[in-house]
């Protein structure tokens, strides 16, 4: 069987070497030496300061949420994984859905200000597998209303953009460790925040809200990551490189070897250091992707319609004006792509979606 993707597993020894390593600390969890040391690898590999781990990548936008919605409205994308709606409603406001770039596939940044109103407080937009949203224009949008932006960067780990980790842009960025991501703790998260007071209250509000043992700065929930998830987050750090050639190797194949006359893919943001997280193609009709869904399927190969549905057909949402998103989430398809996975493979996939096509 081919998924479309599959965890990266280091060597057994070198996971149970930091597995022994919390054993012998007699330290499972609380922030423990894995963590912090975890922590400080990734800060310096992403060029990123006040970076927090969390226990998933869907607490960091909760917590996001909490500290920075105020029961608002936040204007975000419908072309995202449901965890980027679902947390918005989740933490008691509104989302209002923005259309996509055709394109670029992220939030149509020139239709964010019409849909600001009075009870606006954030933007939270995707950069979607990993393709930076346009930046400058949202953060120039939000200065001039005096909005906050969240950043779901769930398929952005290792991107920069201009020079800059994508990670540091916006008031607070985040970050899934989930297995299925190019760097991964099993399960696991992180946010980042430029600024040290934002940075702190995140940090207590995933501490329970703790000020020390008996003292609490605030009301908080449990987000911390455990010792056993920082164990695999330091076991597959070391592979971060060749993970991501080997990706962008199976991607410049995929390029080669499809039939663009009658596809299309993801158009990657001009000065993006992209991380080949995923691999979207885009059919001409939804029928067609069916007919190439079941024919993959025949043949023991599982591609994923990712992001589908478009997030504004949600029923606990309020529907949107959003043609691009519902038009593209009905056509799009995510290839097989993980580290391991062979050329002769790759190839077949080619072929069986050319002839089909």
């Amino acid at each position: 069987m081919i998924p479309v993707t599959k965890s990266f597993i280091p060597p057994l020894d070198e996971y149970t070497f930091h597995v022994k390593r919390a054993f012998d600390n007699g330290w499972l969890t609380n922030r423990g030496p894995l963590v912090l040391e975890l922590e400080e690898k990734l800060s310096s590999r992403l060029e990123v300061s006040q970076l927090t781990l969390m226990t998933n990548g869907t607490i960091p936008l909760q917590i996001a949420v909490k500290l920075l919605g105020n029961g608002g409205e936040i204007i975000t994308t419908p072309f995202s994984y449901v965890a980027t709606t679902s947390s918005i409603v989740w933490e008691g406001c509104t989302p209002v859905f923005v259309d996509i770039h055709p394109e670029y596939l992220t939030i149509d940044e020139t239709k964010i200000e019409a849909a600001i109103t009075d009870r606006t407080t954030c933007i939270l937009a995707t950069h979607v597998f990993g393709n930076p949203c346009h930046v400058e224009e949202i953060e120039r949008i939000a200065r001039t209303h005096k909005l906050h932006v969240i950043y779901d960067g769930a398929h952005s780990f290792g991107v920069t953009y201009r020079g800059k980790s994508i990670f540091g842009y916006g008031t607070i960025s985040t970050c899934s460790f989930h297995a299925t991501k190019l760097f991964h703790c099993g399960e696991g998260g992180a946010t980042f925040c430029n600024d040290e007071k934002l940075a702190h209250r995140v940090f207590y509000s995933h501490n329970f809200g703790h000020n020390g043992p008996e003292a609490f700065f605030d009301v908080g929930i449990n987000g911390k990551m455990s010792e056993m998830q920082a164990a695999m987050g330091l076991s597959v750090l070391p592979y971060m490189d060749e993970i991501l050639a080997a990706r962008k190797q199976i991607v410049e194949f995929y390029e080669q070897n499809l039939d663009w006359s009658r596809l299309k893919t993801i158009r990657i943001r001009e000065n993006t250091d992209w991380n080949y997280s995923y691999f979207p193609v885009i059919f001409e009709s939804e029928d067609v992707l069916l007919k190439v869904v079941k024919k993959l399927n025949e043949q023991a190969v599982f591609p994923r319609r990712y992001f589908y549905p478009s997030l504004n057909t949600l029923n606990y949402v309020n529907d949107g004006n959003v043609n691009h998103s519902e038009n593209i989430a009905s056509r799009v398809l995510c290839l097989p792509l993980f580290h391991g996975l062979e050329d002769k493979v790759v190839l077949d996939i080619c072929k069986l979606i050319n002839h089909t096509i």
